[in-house]
């Protein structure tokens, strides 16, 4: 008993501290960013360039700051199923990162085309095409977990008891309640 105490106060103590990590990290991620456009603003450094390099530094900042949340929100609670945790956790953050890496793909598209480095295109349209494919992988992760372990997921709705024949018994949505395809709070409704 005392050594899963004792693993139970070493767990939240590392929650804590990469908790406090990732938020630190994101604040001076943020303060970079703000650096940068006052930079570009003064003129020490061409205005679009830092505009560019802002987006860049926001959005890992973005990234960095859902890491800390998850981490802080999932973590601290002793859910014993991974996919639970998985399913709830990682839509968010690889979501975050496609934003990102097609962000910079665009980004890099439309560096490339200024200095006219045409030759140069395929870096941007290999990272674009990264982010395409991580985010078919999460929906093929999510599409192939759907049905593991139903009972772990919690709809906020209450279980109705259904009679043989009925429209709940043949999978046909009743009156008045969302079908779990198109509800929201469903883990199905991701997809």
């Amino acid at each position: 008993m005392e050594r899963i105490l004792s693993l139970n106060h070493f767990r939240c103590m590392m929650v804590f501290i990469f908790t406090g990590v990732f938020f630190v990290l994101t604040l001076v991620l943020t303060g970079i960013t703000a650096a940068s456009i006052w930079h570009g603003f003064v003129g020490d450094s061409d205005l679009v360039e830092a505009f560019i390099k802002a987006i860049n530094t926001a959005v890992v900042a973005l990234a960095t700051f859902e890491l800390g949340l998850v981490v802080h929100k999932e973590y601290r609670n002793d859910e014993s199923h991974v996919i639970v945790v998985l399913r709830r956790t990682l839509p968010r953050f690889i979501s975050i990162v496609c934003i990102a890496l097609a962000l910079e793909g665009l980004l890099m598209v439309i560096k490339y085309s200024q200095l006219e480095m045409a030759g140069n295109l395929f870096y941007p349209v290999a990272i674009i095409v990264s982010a395409a494919l991580l985010l078919a992988a999460l929906g093929v992760f999510l599409r192939l977990s759907d049905g593991v372990d139903d009972n772990h997921f919690d709809t906020g709705m209450p279980q109705h008891a259904t009679v043989e024949g009925s429209p709940a018994a043949r999978g046909e949505p009743q009156a008045g309640m969302l079908h779990p395809a198109t509800d929201p709070q469903t883990p199905s409704g991701i997809l």
